[in-house]
Protein backbone atom coordinates (compact mmCIF):
# COMPACT_ATOMS: atom_id res chain seq x y z
CA UNK A 1 0.00 0.00 0.00
CA UNK A 2 2.80 2.37 0.96
CA UNK A 3 4.68 1.56 -2.26
CA UNK A 4 1.60 2.36 -4.35
CA UNK A 5 1.14 5.64 -2.51
CA UNK A 6 4.80 6.53 -3.05
CA UNK A 7 4.56 5.71 -6.76
CA UNK A 8 1.46 7.89 -7.12
CA UNK A 9 3.21 10.83 -5.43
CA UNK A 10 6.26 10.50 -7.70
CA UNK A 11 4.07 10.34 -10.81
CA UNK A 12 2.13 13.40 -9.71
CA UNK A 13 5.30 15.40 -9.10
CA UNK A 14 6.67 14.48 -12.52
CA UNK A 15 3.50 15.64 -14.23
CA UNK A 16 3.60 18.93 -12.34
CA UNK A 17 7.27 19.47 -13.22
CA UNK A 18 6.89 18.66 -16.91
CA UNK A 19 5.24 21.93 -18.02
CA UNK A 20 7.84 23.96 -16.13
CA UNK A 21 10.67 22.13 -17.92
CA UNK A 22 9.00 22.64 -21.28
CA UNK A 23 8.47 26.30 -20.53
CA UNK A 24 12.16 26.81 -19.80
CA UNK A 25 13.27 24.99 -22.98
CA UNK A 26 14.50 27.24 -25.82
CA UNK A 27 12.16 27.77 -28.73
CA UNK A 28 12.77 25.45 -31.67
CA UNK A 29 13.47 27.28 -34.93
CA UNK A 30 11.75 25.59 -37.89
CA UNK A 31 14.32 24.22 -40.36
CA UNK A 32 14.80 26.14 -43.57
CA UNK A 33 12.98 24.47 -46.45
CA UNK A 34 15.09 23.85 -49.56
CA UNK A 35 13.75 22.86 -52.95
CA UNK A 36 14.25 19.19 -53.76
CA UNK A 37 13.44 19.28 -57.46
CA UNK A 38 15.77 20.64 -60.11
CA UNK A 39 14.34 22.37 -63.16
CA UNK A 40 15.36 20.18 -66.10
CA UNK A 41 14.58 22.80 -68.76
CA UNK A 42 17.74 24.83 -69.47
CA UNK A 43 15.75 27.33 -71.52
CA UNK A 44 13.96 28.65 -68.43
CA UNK A 45 17.01 30.42 -67.01
CA UNK A 46 20.08 29.87 -69.20
CA UNK A 47 22.20 32.09 -66.95
CA UNK A 48 22.00 29.36 -64.31
CA UNK A 49 23.00 26.54 -66.66
CA UNK A 50 26.63 25.45 -66.81
CA UNK A 51 27.99 23.49 -69.75
CA UNK A 52 31.18 21.46 -69.37
CA UNK A 53 32.45 20.34 -72.78
CA UNK A 54 34.92 17.53 -72.09
CA UNK A 55 37.82 16.06 -74.03
CA UNK A 56 35.97 12.73 -74.21
CA UNK A 57 33.70 14.39 -76.77
CA UNK A 58 30.62 14.94 -74.60
CA UNK A 59 28.88 17.72 -72.72
CA UNK A 60 27.76 17.73 -69.09
CA UNK A 61 24.85 20.10 -68.44
CA UNK A 62 24.50 21.40 -64.90
CA UNK A 63 21.74 23.40 -63.25
CA UNK A 64 23.33 25.92 -60.89
CA UNK A 65 21.17 26.67 -57.85
CA UNK A 66 21.89 30.15 -56.43
CA UNK A 67 19.11 29.74 -53.86
CA UNK A 68 21.12 26.90 -52.31
CA UNK A 69 24.53 28.59 -52.23
CA UNK A 70 24.53 32.10 -53.76
CA UNK A 71 28.19 32.95 -53.14
CA UNK A 72 29.42 29.63 -54.54
CA UNK A 73 27.30 29.91 -57.68
CA UNK A 74 28.50 33.47 -58.21
CA UNK A 75 32.11 32.26 -57.88
CA UNK A 76 31.59 29.57 -60.52
CA UNK A 77 29.99 32.08 -62.89
CA UNK A 78 32.85 34.54 -62.36
CA UNK A 79 35.50 31.92 -63.11
CA UNK A 80 33.60 30.62 -66.14
CA UNK A 81 33.41 34.16 -67.54
CA UNK A 82 37.20 34.40 -67.14
CA UNK A 83 37.63 31.05 -68.97
CA UNK A 84 39.41 29.80 -65.84
CA UNK A 85 38.19 26.22 -66.25
CA UNK A 86 39.08 25.87 -69.93
CA UNK A 87 41.85 23.29 -70.22
CA UNK A 88 41.73 22.12 -66.60
CA UNK A 89 41.77 18.35 -65.99
CA UNK A 90 39.82 16.11 -63.64
CA UNK A 91 42.73 15.34 -61.34
CA UNK A 92 41.02 13.07 -58.80
CA UNK A 93 38.44 10.59 -60.07
CA UNK A 94 37.36 7.73 -57.82
CA UNK A 95 35.14 5.01 -59.26
CA UNK A 96 31.86 4.74 -57.35
CA UNK A 97 32.45 8.09 -55.68
CA UNK A 98 33.18 11.30 -57.60
CA UNK A 99 35.20 13.26 -60.18
CA UNK A 100 37.04 16.37 -58.97
CA UNK A 101 38.36 19.27 -61.05
CA UNK A 102 39.01 23.01 -60.86
CA UNK A 103 42.73 23.05 -60.02
CA UNK A 104 44.90 24.71 -62.70
CA UNK A 105 47.98 22.89 -61.37
CA UNK A 106 46.32 19.46 -61.71
CA UNK A 107 47.66 18.44 -58.30
CA UNK A 108 44.68 19.12 -56.06
CA UNK A 109 46.63 21.83 -54.22
CA UNK A 110 45.82 24.81 -56.43
CA UNK A 111 42.98 27.23 -56.95
CA UNK A 112 42.11 30.64 -58.36
CA UNK A 113 43.56 33.99 -57.31
CA UNK A 114 40.23 34.93 -55.74
CA UNK A 115 39.83 34.70 -51.94
CA UNK A 116 38.45 31.53 -50.38
CA UNK A 117 34.71 31.32 -49.80
CA UNK A 118 32.83 31.16 -46.55
CA UNK A 119 30.95 27.87 -46.29
CA UNK A 120 27.29 27.74 -47.30
CA UNK A 121 26.52 24.25 -46.02
CA UNK A 122 22.94 23.18 -46.67
CA UNK A 123 20.87 20.02 -46.20
CA UNK A 124 20.89 19.05 -49.88
CA UNK A 125 22.03 15.41 -50.15
CA UNK A 126 25.09 14.24 -52.05
CA UNK A 127 23.22 12.00 -54.49
CA UNK A 128 24.24 10.93 -57.99
CA UNK A 129 24.76 14.01 -60.17
CA UNK A 130 25.28 16.43 -57.28
CA UNK A 131 27.78 19.25 -57.77
CA UNK A 132 29.59 20.15 -54.57
CA UNK A 133 32.54 22.38 -53.68
CA UNK A 134 35.84 20.84 -52.62
CA UNK A 135 37.74 22.23 -49.62
CA UNK A 136 40.51 21.49 -47.14
CA UNK A 137 39.97 20.70 -43.46
CA UNK A 138 39.02 24.35 -43.05
CA UNK A 139 35.26 24.67 -43.71
CA UNK A 140 35.85 28.12 -45.20
CA UNK A 141 38.50 27.12 -47.75
CA UNK A 142 36.47 26.41 -50.92
CA UNK A 143 37.85 28.33 -53.88
CA UNK A 144 37.59 26.91 -57.40
CA UNK A 145 37.66 23.12 -57.10
CA UNK A 146 34.41 21.15 -57.28
CA UNK A 147 33.31 17.57 -57.77
CA UNK A 148 30.53 15.63 -59.48
CA UNK A 149 29.10 12.75 -57.44
CA UNK A 150 28.85 9.35 -59.16
CA UNK A 151 27.20 7.49 -56.28
CA UNK A 152 25.41 8.78 -53.15
CA UNK A 153 27.70 9.75 -50.28
CA UNK A 154 25.47 11.05 -47.50
CA UNK A 155 28.43 11.29 -45.11
CA UNK A 156 29.35 14.49 -46.98
CA UNK A 157 26.01 16.15 -46.26
CA UNK A 158 26.21 19.37 -44.18
CA UNK A 159 30.02 19.30 -44.54
CA UNK A 160 30.44 20.37 -48.17
CA UNK A 161 28.50 23.02 -50.07
CA UNK A 162 26.10 21.64 -52.68
CA UNK A 163 25.46 24.23 -55.39
CA UNK A 164 24.02 22.40 -58.39
CA UNK A 165 22.93 19.18 -60.11
CA UNK A 166 23.69 17.48 -63.40
CA UNK A 167 20.54 17.60 -65.56
CA UNK A 168 21.97 16.09 -68.75
CA UNK A 169 25.09 14.23 -69.81
CA UNK A 170 25.65 12.17 -66.68
CA UNK A 171 26.82 9.38 -69.00
CA UNK A 172 29.54 11.77 -70.19
CA UNK A 173 30.57 12.34 -66.56
CA UNK A 174 30.60 8.58 -66.03
CA UNK A 175 33.14 8.30 -68.85
CA UNK A 176 35.67 10.60 -67.13
CA UNK A 177 39.03 8.81 -66.82
CA UNK A 178 39.58 7.34 -63.35
CA UNK A 179 42.68 7.76 -61.21
CA UNK A 180 44.36 9.82 -58.47
CA UNK A 181 45.65 11.28 -60.73
CA UNK A 182 44.49 9.55 -63.93
CA UNK A 183 47.18 8.49 -66.40
CA UNK A 184 45.29 10.15 -69.26
CA UNK A 185 43.09 12.69 -67.48
CA UNK A 186 39.86 13.94 -69.00
CA UNK A 187 39.97 17.68 -69.61
CA UNK A 188 37.40 20.47 -69.56
CA UNK A 189 37.85 21.80 -73.09
CA UNK A 190 35.41 24.61 -72.46
CA UNK A 191 33.13 25.73 -69.63
CA UNK A 192 30.31 28.11 -70.55
CA UNK A 193 26.97 29.36 -69.31
CA UNK A 194 23.75 28.63 -71.17
CA UNK A 195 23.27 32.33 -71.88
CA UNK A 196 26.34 32.24 -74.16
CA UNK A 197 24.66 29.75 -76.47
CA UNK A 198 27.87 27.82 -77.16
CA UNK A 199 27.23 24.90 -79.53
CA UNK A 200 27.88 21.40 -78.19
CA UNK A 201 31.21 19.84 -79.07
CA UNK A 202 31.44 17.45 -82.04
CA UNK A 203 31.39 13.78 -81.05
CA UNK A 204 34.75 12.21 -80.35
CA UNK A 205 36.29 10.57 -83.40
CA UNK A 206 36.25 6.80 -83.37
CA UNK A 207 39.60 5.11 -82.90
CA UNK A 208 41.12 4.04 -86.24
CA UNK A 209 40.83 0.36 -87.03
CA UNK A 210 43.96 -1.71 -86.59
CA UNK A 211 45.62 -2.71 -89.88
CA UNK A 212 44.91 -6.24 -91.07
CA UNK A 213 47.99 -8.47 -91.02
CA UNK A 214 48.91 -10.91 -93.78
CA UNK A 215 48.20 -13.80 -91.43
CA UNK A 216 44.68 -12.53 -90.66
CA UNK A 217 44.02 -12.00 -94.38
CA UNK A 218 45.20 -15.51 -95.15
CA UNK A 219 43.02 -16.99 -92.41
CA UNK A 220 39.96 -15.10 -93.65
CA UNK A 221 40.45 -16.45 -97.17
CA UNK A 222 40.88 -20.02 -95.95
CA UNK A 223 37.63 -19.76 -93.99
Amino acid sequence: MKSRLFASIVLGLSLIAAPAMAKDAPAVTPPKVYPTLVDTNPANNPQDVLYLDLSNGGRVTIRLMPEWAPAHVERIKTLVAEHFYDGIVFHRVIDGFMAQTGDPTGTGEGGSKLPDLKSEFNPLPHVRGTLSMARTNDPNSANSQFFIVFYPRFALDHKYTVFGRVIAGMDVADAIERGEPPQNPTKIVRASLGAEGAPPPPPAAAAPAAPVTAEQLSNSKSN
